[in-house]
């Protein structure tokens, strides 16, 4: 499959899914170089599809990235996002983060983040990537694996 047949196929697998939950919604769908971008706009059933901390939305996006695979599409990398749930996420993130920036840029003494998914931990490489002073190295491994920030 195609790169454009990996896009149409994704996003109308994901109506597909949702509509077995009474939903019928058009997702807007795009991609960058490697990930499908689907968007799915707020209903009344945005807490149940987004679940606790986000595990229903990773299922989703797990399911929707297995198929492509199982069809050998192109594109598989798949990122969902519910009524700009991950956005509004990767907002408050940074907004937290920010301290602790200031606090390494004035001390200079390495911080090492909590552990995060793999989403978190690219939100926080890129917003330390503005700070040219400022590096990132992820360390450990599976649910332990984290963030440590220093200077340069």
């Amino acid at each position: 499959m195609d790169r454009e047949g990996s896009i149409s196929y994704a996003k109308k697998y994901l109506e597909d899914t949702l509509s077995f939950f009474g939903l019928n919604i058009d997702v807007k769908a795009s991609a960058d170089e490697d990930v499908i971008e689907l968007k799915v706009p707020s209903t009344h059933l945005n807490g149940f599809l987004i679940g606790h901390n986000g595990d229903t939305l990773r299922s989703l996006q797990f399911l929707v990235s297995t198929t492509l695979r199982n069809h050998d599409a192109e594109l598989h990398r798949i990122n969902i996002d519910i009524a700009d749930y991950k956005a509004q996420r990767a907002d408050r993130l940074v907004s937290k983060i920010k301290e602790t920036l200031d606090t390494i840029q004035s001390t200079g003494e390495p911080k090492a983040l909590e552990p995060m998914n793999a989403a978190d931990r690219r939100v926080v490489h890129q917003a330390v990537s503005e700070y040219p002073d400022l590096q990132t190295m992820s360390e450990g491994e599976g649910r332990d694996r984290h963030i440590v920030i220093s200077k340069k």
